[in-house]
């Protein structure tokens, strides 16, 4: 008990950077609520997308290569990348951001 004790009491109490501990917890919390949200309107508009992009390629107004695709990976692959590493980078915090992203995803 006492380990639980001297837990809530710097949560409480504590700072970190001139911020109290609960604010940077709360943070990422709201950040994932935030990005879950987004992510899930916007899920919905790329499906509608996609299925548009695959109609008018099928009927021939729009082209799709396998040259084109490796280009446009080839642009933005490094980009993914940083910031997937970014993302790796706040694994501290990431379980209040895990856990706001799955509410702002369900909720939304």
């Amino acid at each position: 008990m006492g380990v639980l004790e001297d837990v809530f009491g710097f949560i409480t109490s504590g700072s970190l950077g001139g911020l109290p501990p609960i604010v940077m917890m709360i943070i990422p919390f709201v950040i994932g609520l935030i990005v879950g949200y987004l992510a899930h309107k916007m899920l919905k508009i790329a499906i509608i997308a996609a299925i548009i992009l695959v109609v008018v390629a099928y009927f021939g107004f729009f082209g799709l290569s396998i040259d084109a695709l490796k280009g446009v990976a080839d642009i933005y692959g490094p980009i993914a990348i940083q910031y997937g590493i970014l993302l790796m980078g706040m694994l501290p915090l990431g379980l209040g951001l895990v856990v706001g992203f799955v509410i702002g995803f369900v909720l939304s």
